[in-house]
């Protein structure tokens, strides 16, 4: 199985929704309901770090970052998201995804990364862990999305780059 990540690219979002709604229906990978149309979700995303996995021309993953903030402040602040198809999880893709969104990201100047997972997402939670993330807090009865009060953990990842080297003279 040869993986190949790339730039996403508009023709891929017809995969990339139907991925989404994957997550959607496990209930711990958004508290989104229903998937955007391109126009939302292009413009939900950072255009700039948007990939995919391909196996055998077909796109089985991605991952993209969003703004956490419109302050300037954040602007090298963003929050991470991978999805893996259903068919396809558990053989290194999101982890390929997540690894190479992490250089795309240092190489846009981007400081930190972070990720809101919920508890129950144990498969999320361990490629975090892989990919050098750490806890950063946890937040109780965030949501109410199922019911219950959702609990979500924070995560991120400070990123040495050329804006800690420009800026901070590491």
């Amino acid at each position: 199985m040869s993986v190949v990540i790339r730039t996403l690219k508009e023709a891929d979002y017809e995969a990339v929704s139907r991925i989404y709604a994957e997550g959607i229906a496990t209930g711990i990978a958004t508290f989104e309901t229903e998937v955007l149309d391109w126009p939302d979700w292009n413009d939900k995303y950072i255009s700039s770090c948007r990939l995919v996995a391909i196996i055998a021309d077909k796109v089985v993953g991605f991952a993209v970052l969003s703004k956490v903030s419109n302050r300037e402040v954040y602007k090298g602040v963003a929050e991470v998201s991978v999805y893996v198809s259903n068919h396809h999880k558990g053989k290194g893709i999101g982890e390929d995804l997540l690894n190479q969104l992490i250089i795309e990201s240092e190489n846009k100047s981007f400081w930190t990364l972070q990720a809101s997972i919920f508890s129950e997402n144990r498969a999320s939670i361990n490629l975090h862990i892989k990919c050098g993330f750490k806890v950063v807090g946890i937040r109780e009865k965030i949501g109410n999305y199922t019911g219950n009060g959702m609990i979500i953990c924070y995560w991120k990842k400070e990123l040495i780059n050329q804006f800690y080297n420009k800026h901070i003279n590491v």
